[in-house]
């Protein structure tokens, strides 16, 4: 699987943000939490999900599974105006990113081994201390073996 290299503009996303680790999980009470209200939320620039992780510095250098991250659930807005009680807003810093196509169910983490273990090793990329995310558009179907989604990850040249 080839990523295409993209360079992202700044993005505002309004949003929930939930603490989690890989050993305690807990996505779907993030998006249980978000769905529901993210009518509420009038400056949306298109009808896109982003599901946004924040990892902290060498998150992956050490890796655990039982360290924290941040998990968002958002979508990307034209402005901070109006938010609505209990949102947040985050500004996505712009940069390099490897934009990767999947088909498949959203639980199934292979994918991301895949980058992280065997593309991202072989290319002429590193981690870049970033947010990582992934836009659920039109074609994106939860819990269905044929929902497509979109998985950016920060990259820089080595």
């Amino acid at each position: 699987m080839t990523p295409r290299i993209e360079t992202l503009s700044e993005k505002k996303l309004v949003g929930r943000r939930l603490s989690m680790s890989f050993a305690c999980y807990h996505i779907g009470e993030l998006w249980r939490s978000f769905m529901p209200r993210r009518k509420e939320i009038t400056s949306s620039v298109s009808n896109d999900l982003i599901s946004l992780t924040i990892y902290p510095p060498n998150h992956f250098a050490d890796f655990q599974p039982t360290h924290e991250f941040e998990k968002w659930a958002t979508v990307e807005v034209t402005d901070f105006e109006n938010l609505p009680e209990g949102m947040e807003a985050l500004v996505l810093p712009g940069g390099l990113y490897a934009v990767f196509h999947y088909t498949g169910l959203s639980t199934d983490n292979s994918i991301f081994h895949h980058i992280l273990g065997s593309w991202l090793p072989e290319s002429d990329y590193v981690l870049d201390d970033r947010p990582h995310f992934e836009v659920l558009g039109a074609k994106y179907k939860n819990n269905d073996p044929e929902s497509e989604e979109e998985i950016w990850i920060p990259i820089r040249p080595r």
